[in-house]
């Protein structure tokens, strides 16, 4: 990438922000009691986009493979589970403290940052330690060199069930969806008529504590994961896992990133999870000092979570093969994917400003979100040119029409002139305007106006559903 292309990216971040929460699509968590660290609420228009991620992710991985059953577990499980996973114990994050100002810090992000070194998190707590006390790093909130030695931080959220707060009935917030695939998948192996290898797709919701969270939506307490648990025999879990590379390849294709932004790293034997053979990370360039960061993940698992909750239930986890007539714990390719990211992602690869015109001839600029349709909150915009009784009527019955014959989310705007509406849709990501205006009246067609070329096009009014639906597919 060159260098005037990084630094166009670089101001895209915080125009992204702003942009969320002028046209909707994000808001700040309690915003008007002053917010919430790293919480955030979607808005209008933000809802449609993750819900249009979340419907496309389900229909491409879920229901359209004959391999693959969904799941919905819920977020309070049994405390066992989450000693039997072994997040109790290792779910931990590196934290330093400011003496001065109090502020709280991962002490490997603060190796990545200030000095550069890769992959910190491999690193244990005295080691980090010692590279602090070397360095005298200074702390990043206040600039005074009082930094604290790390420790294990649990980044688990605890609450208590019942009337009385006993440790009998701690209980914790889920921080990942994939133990509630594990603990189902003995009821799943005796409803649901399935085979090896076969898998298990679940979207939820999931918590950290995390002590660093920032960067807009991208590190945040709660969001919400697209996972999938597939379980294989054993000998087959390295071909099954380059599948999984393909797979998860093409859906970055299908939601539309530049693939110039996308890369992927292989993880070293030392940064590999306790439980992990191979592990993978899809890494996006984001703009400014972001860098490249992780998108998704992929990890042969192997079958280190049935093993562990076999062990710590009691229950026998093994599948039996009928063709090898044997007793085998499978192992597990895991794919994951955060809805939180994606929505980030998307919003940054499509956002664009051009030079262009207004209607007057003067040099302007239009911010454009370039959104893959299939993604976009509303596929179509319906605009009478004038706010006239004779063209509002034929507009809201083409309205309607069009969300009837195509199910499509369709917006409808009579507000002010042509130009600024075009713009506000091209700044929402709409991919298509439909203007009805007065030779609709005699010849019954309107103009349809593409996003991203701005191209116009003259269509019948009897075809606007059918060429809409197309070019949305």
């Amino acid at each position: 990438m060159s260098e005037q292309a990084e630094t166009t990216r670089a101001a895209t971040m915080d125009k992204i922000v702003a942009l969320s929460k002028r046209r909707g699509f994000v808001y700040p968590g309690s915003d008007i009691y002053g917010g919430l660290a790293n919480t955030w609420d979607f808005g209008p228009l933000g809802v449609e986009l993750r819900n249009n991620i979340k419907q496309l992710w389900w229909r491409n991985f879920v229901q359209k493979r004959r391999d693959m059953v969904g799941l919905d577990a819920g977020i309070l499980m049994h405390p066992r589970v989450w000693e039997a996973s072994g997040h109790v114990v290792n779910f931990n994050d590196p934290l330093v403290d400011c003496k001065t100002c109090k502020a709280r810090f991962r002490a490997d992000h603060l190796l990545e940052d200030k000095l550069g070194i890769e992959n910190a998190e491999a690193m244990s707590p005295d080691e980090m330690s010692a590279i602090i006390r070397e360095k005298n790093l200074a702390c990043p909130n206040c600039g005074n060199r009082t930094l604290t030695d790390a420790r294990q931080f649990n980044m688990m959220f605890s609450t208590t069930i019942g009337p009385v707060s006993e440790s009998a009935n701690k209980v914790y917030l889920r921080p990942e969806t994939a133990q509630g695939i594990f603990v189902q998948y003995k009821n799943l192996i005796n409803t649901q008529r399935v085979k090896l290898p076969f898998g298990v797709g679940q979207i939820g919701k999931a918590f950290r504590n995390e002590i660093t969270p920032g960067n807009f939506i991208f590190r945040v307490l709660e969001f919400e994961q697209m996972e999938i648990e597939y379980f294989v025999k054993p000998d087959e879990a390295p071909e099954k896992f380059d599948e999984w590379v393909q797979a998860m390849q093409q859906w970055i294709d299908l939601i539309g990133l530049k693939p110039e932004h996308v890369r992927v790293r292989e993880h070293a034997k030392e940064e590999l999870s306790h439980y992990s053979a191979r592990t993978i990370d899809y890494e996006y360039l984001f703009p400014g000092s972001m860098g490249w960061k992780e998108l998704y993940g992929l990890a042969n698992r192997t079958d280190f979570d049935l093993r562990q909750h076999q062990e710590h239930s009691g229950d026998d986890l093994r599948f039996f093969d009928q063709a090898a007539n044997e007793r085998y714990l499978p192992y597990v390719i895991e794919p994951t994917f955060g809805v939180d990211r994606t929505f980030l992602t998307v919003m940054v690869d499509a956002y664009d400003e051009e030079e262009t015109v207004d209607v007057n001839g003067k040099a302007d600029k239009r911010t454009v979100l370039r959104l893959a349709p299939r993604l976009a909150p509303y596929k179509a915009a319906i605009l009478p040119l004038a706010k006239k009784p004779e063209l509002t009527k034929v507009a809201w019955e083409l309205f309607e029409t069009i969300q009837d014959e195509t199910g499509a989310l369709v917006d409808y705007d009579e507000t002010a002139n042509i130009g600024k509406r075009y713009r506000r849709q091209d700044e929402i990501g709409t991919p298509f305007c439909v203007t009805v205006d007065f030779d609709t009246l005699e010849d019954g067609a309107v103009t349809i106006r593409d996003r991203d070329t701005m191209d116009q096009q003259r269509v019948p009014m009897s075809e606007v559903s059918a060429m809409l639906a197309e070019r949305i597919r």
